[in-house]
C-alpha cells in the first residue's frame, strides 16, 4: 500500500509543520508579552523615580509621551501575533483531521485487504476439502 503510506507520511510532515509554525508563532508571542511586562515595570520604575527626584520629575511627561507610543507599538504587535497564532491553530488543527481521515483510509483498506485474504483462505481450503472429498 504505497500510496496510502505516501499520503500518511505527507499528512504527518503538513502537521509537524504546522505544528513548528504554532510553537514558533507561540515563543514570540511569549517573548512580546514578556517585553510589555519589562516595560509597564520600568514605567513604574521611572514614575518612583519622579517621586523622589525633582530634576527627574521634570522629564517625566517625556517619559510617560515615549512610553505610551511604545506600548501601543508592543500591544499592536502583540494583537498580529495572536491573530497568526489563531490561523495557524486552524490550519494545524484541519491539517491534523486531514491525517486522521487518511489514517482511516489506510486502515479500511488494510481490513478489506485483510478481508479478501481470509477470503481466499477459506475458499482455498474449501477446494481442497471437495478434492479429498472426490477423492474417497
Amino acid at each position: 500500500m504505497g500510496w496510502a503510506g505516501s499520503l500518511t507520511r505527507i499528512a504527518n510532515y503538513e502537521v509537524e509543520t504546522l505544528q513548528k509554525r504554532v510553537a514558533e508563532i507561540a515563543g514570540r508571542k511569549l517573548d512580546a508579552e514578556l517585553r510589555m511586562t519589562l516595560l509597564d515595570a520600568e514605567a513604574e520604575a521611572e514614575a518612583e523615580n519622579a517621586r523622589t527626584d525633582r530634576e527627574a520629575a521634570m522629564f517625566h511627561p517625556r517619559f510617560v509621551q515615549g512610553w505610551r507610543a511604545r506600548k501601543a507599538d508592543l500591544q499592536a504587535k502583540i494583537t498580529a501575533i495572536a491573530v497568526e497564532e489563531s490561523g495557524a491553530r486552524d490550519a494545524l488543527t484541519r491539517a491534523f483531521e486531514e491525517l486522521k481521515k487518511y489514517e482511516h483510509v489506510v486502515e479500511m483498506a488494510a481490513v478489506a485487504s485483510r478481508r479478501e485474504a481470509g477470503r481466499r483462505e477459506a475458499a482455498a481450503m474449501d477446494e481442497m476439502g471437495l478434492r479429498r472429498a472426490g477423492m474417497r
